[in-house]
C-alpha cells in the first residue's frame, strides 16, 4: 500500500512508520518537521502545518490515510478536502476520552461528549468532546472507509508521557516507594506496538467502524500492575500504601502526579469494553514484556521532556520528583496522615 501518516515521528506514530515500513509498504510523513527530524531518512517528507499550509499534499495519492495529529474538526475537513479522492481509506486517532469519565457504559454505541460552546477550539478544555467531533466530521467526508481508533493510554518504548513508564522506572529504583491506596482500581493501556499493528491490519484489508483500543483482554488492578513491575525489575523496592484523603490533603494530583491512579469516585473511568477490537484481530502483548521494554528503552533515553503537541498542548511528564515523593513519606511517617 501507499500510506499517507499525519504526524508518524513521535511515540504511536514511529511504532507505525516502522511497522508500515517492515510490511513493505510506501511511507509518506506530512507533518511540521519539528520533532525527531532524524527519523527515517528514506521515508518521503512533506513539509507542512494543518493549520494553513496544506500545500505538500498536492499531487500525490494514497490508499490509506492515518491521521494522528487531528485535534480539530476543520483540520480534519482541510485535509480531507485537499485531497479529495486521492486518499482511500482514512484512519482517525479518536480517544476514549470522548466518554465521559464518570460514564459507566463507555461502549462504542454509547453516548459521547458534546461541545457546549460549539466554536471552541480549547483543546485543553475540550479535548474529549473536539475528538468525538473530529471522528463525525470524517465520517460525513469519507463516508464508509473511516476507522475511528479510540485509543486508550498508550505505553511502551518511546512514550512522551510519562504515564505508563512512571511506576516501572520509579520500581527499578527500589526503596520506598509512595503508592495510592487504590490497589483494587481497575487500569487499562495499549502497547504503542500492538495498536500500530492493528491500524495497519484494518487498514489493508479497508475495514471501517468505531472501536475502542485498549487493554488488556482481562481485568487488570493497579496493585497487579505495580507487582508485575517490582517481579519484572527484581529490584527491592517496597510499597506504602497511602489513601486518598492524605494525598488530596498535600495536593497530590491523580493521573499527572500519581499516574494511573483516578479518585474512588471514578471507579469506571478505566472501564473500555474492547470485545469489539478483540474481535476484529487485536493482538495484546503481555504486560511484562511491555514493561521489560519500556524499561530498556527509559535506560538509554533519559528523563522525559516537556513537549507541545500538535495540539498546542504543553504535556509535562507525569510522575513525581524524589524529593517531593520523599517529603510526602515523611509527613505520612510523622503521622500526619
Amino acid at each position: 500500500m501507499k500510506v499517507l501518516v499525519l504526524g508518524g515521528t513521535v511515540f504511536l506514530g514511529r511504532h507505525l512508520v516502522e511497522a508500515a515500513l517492515e510490511r513493505g509498504h510506501q511511507v509518506a510523513m506530512f507533518n511540521r518537521g519539528r520533532s525527531n527530524p532524524e527519523l527515517f531518512p528514506h521515508v518521503e517528507r512533506l513539509v507542512g502545518d494543518r493549520d494553513g499550509d496544506l500545500a505538500a499534499l498536492d499531487g500525490g495519492a494514497w490508499d490509506a490515510v492515518v491521521d494522528l495529529s487531528g485535534f480539530l474538526p476543520r483540520q480534519v475537513r482541510a485535509v480531507a478536502e485537499r485531497l479529495g479522492d486521492r486518499a482511500g481509506h482514512y484512519t482517525f486517532l479518536s480517544s476514549v476520552s470522548v466518554y465521559r469519565i464518570d460514564q459507566y457504559d463507555k461502549s462504542e454505541d454509547a453516548p459521547v461528549l458534546e461541545l457546549e460552546d460549539q466554536g471552541s477550539e480549547d483543546v485543553n478544555r475540550d479535548y474529549g468532546a473536539l475528538k468525538a467531533l473530529c471522528e463525525r466530521t470524517a465520517e460525513g467526508l469519507y463516508h464508509g472507509r473511516v476507522l475511528n481508533v479510540r485509543s486508550g493510554l498508550i505505553a511502551g518504548p518511546h512514550d512522551p508521557t510519562n504515564r505508563f513508564t512512571y511506576w516501572p522506572l520509579r520500581v527499578a529504583r527500589g526503596g520506598e516507594v509512595l503508592a495510592p491506596d487504590s490497589r483494587r482500581l481497575h487500569v487499562q493501556y495499549i502497547d504503542a506496538r500492538d495498536e500500530a499493528a492493528w491500524i495497519l491490519d484494518m487498514a489493508e484489508r479497508g475495514a471501517s467502524g468505531t472501536f475502542n483500543v485498549t487493554g488488556p483482554e482481562s481485568t487488570l488492578t493497579l496493585g497487579e500492575l505495580l507487582q508485575s513491575c517490582l517481579e519484572v525489575t527484581g529490584a527491592d523496592a517496597r510499597f506504602t500504601w497511602v489513601p486518598q484523603g492524605f494525598l488530596g490533603a498535600h495536593e497530590v494530583q491523580p493521573w499527572t502526579d500519581l499516574p494511573l491512579w483516578l479518585p474512588l469516585e471514578l471507579p469506571d473511568s478505566h472501564s473500555c469494553p474492547v470485545d469489539r477490537a478483540l474481535a476484529a484481530g487485536l493482538h495484546l502483548r503481555p504486560l511484562k514484556q511491555t514493561i521489560a521494554d519500556t524499561l530498556a528503552w527509559a535506560g538509554q533515553a533519559g528523563p522525559a521532556e516537556p513537549q507541545v503537541d500538535a495540539g498546542g498542548r504543553v504535556r509535562t511528564p507525569a510522575g513525581m520528583s524524589l524529593e517531593r515523593e520523599a517529603e510526602l513519606l515523611r509527613h505520612w511517617h510523622g503521622g500526619d496522615g
